[in-house]
């Protein structure tokens, strides 16, 4: 079966042709440039280039793969989280050419993407597994029984990871977007330079908290500030880092001991970080876990995802219907 897939949650175009979940094609449009001066994502902005880029990038990724529309079964394009200006022109976008190439269509949620993307790889993990999806946008603890059953264990209370590595990197005057800029700061620097807060909430939670840590890294600056003292950049973006890194990595083994589960998954754009996955594989070895990350093209958000989650719920559920529209917050969980 040839799955066309078309991702546009936020400020990156995509779209990508799977063969039986072999990718022919996986190509993107990046908006970085367009926001950077804004320190963050425009909505108006990002829809507009979304309106720009969608039909090129299909047929790109189209040619890419080698196939025709005509040769298209199934098309799926992501339904939600996300803004809902960006949502609306890939969804619209795939649901107009879906019904008038008669073409079997269906709606995906980016989490579902995100929780299955590990199987863009060779390695494969098997049912079930704990998955960690961590991005700008959410930080997420799932309990993935099979390719449609998602159980959500705990999510964020308040800043998403990938949200907190952005604001910081404000703060520290480092460019956007900062996730990438901040982990590249923090190989050099030294994590136990400043020992800053790790919340852990109540003792039995999944859920997550980087608000308070955000202001601690806040405070610090000031204080250097005030003081007169050169900020350590590296190390104040290492010692920042190990405290997220701490968080999602313990509250994940204690979701997969808690569940009786022996498998862990990560997902999301801050998946693709060095460090996480370090702490996550001695982790998980000491445990007796096997650890499974998506290679780092797929982390961030992408249609091939998309494809691969549209394909296992359609063979499961068949079809939508062209009355379906888009939403803002996931639907799992």
């Amino acid at each position: 079966m040839l799955v066309l897939g078309i991702e546009s949650s936020c400020d990156d175009t995509a779209a990508a042709v799977l063969e039986n979940n072999r990718i022919l094609s996986s190509v993107l449009n990046c908006q970085d440039l367009v926001h950077a001066k804004f320190g963050g994502v425009v909505p108006e902005l990002a829809s507009r280039r979304h309106l720009q880029s969608i039909h090129p990038i299909v047929v790109e990724a189209l040619s890419k793969a080698g196939v025709q529309l005509s040769g298209i079964n199934l098309i799926a394009a992501t339904q939600g989280p996300g803004l809902i200006g960006s949502l609306l022109v890939g969804f619209s976008y795939a649901k107009a050419l879906a019904h008038v190439r008669r073409i079997p269509f269906v709606g995906v949620d980016h989490m579902a993407g995100h929780i299955l993307s590990v199987f863009l790889g060779t390695e494969k993990p098997s049912f079930p597994y704990i998955a960690l999806i961590v991005s700008g946008g959410t930080s997420s603890i799932f309990l993935a029984k099979d390719f449609h059953q998602f159980e959500l264990l705990g999510r964020t209370r308040d800043d998403a990871a990938g949200e907190a590595f952005d604001k910081v990197a404000k703060m520290l005057g480092l460019p956007y977007p900062g996730g990438p800029h901040v982990s590249a700061t923090a190989a050099f620097g030294d994590p136990r330079y400043v020992r800053f807060p790790r919340a852990w909430l109540e003792e039995q939670s999944f859920d997550f908290s980087f608000s308070g840590l955000k202001t601690a890294v806040l405070n610090h600056v000031n204080q250097q500030k005030i003081k007169n003292a050169e900020l350590q950049l590296h190390e104040i973006c290492a010692s920042f880092q190990e405290s997220v890194v701490d968080v999602l990595v313990e509250k994940s083994i204690f979701a997969a001991k808690a569940h009786n589960i022996h498998t862990l998954v990560i997902g999301g754009g801050v998946s693709a970080n060095n460090r996480l996955r370090e702490v996550f594989t001695r982790r998980c070895q000491e445990e007796g876990f096997t650890f499974h990350a998506p290679l780092p093209q797929y982390c961030t958000d992408n249609a091939a995802m998309i494809a691969l989650a549209g394909y296992h719920k359609f063979n499961k559920h068949g079809a939508h219907e062209m009355g379906e529209d888009v939403y803002s917050r996931s639907q799992l969980g």
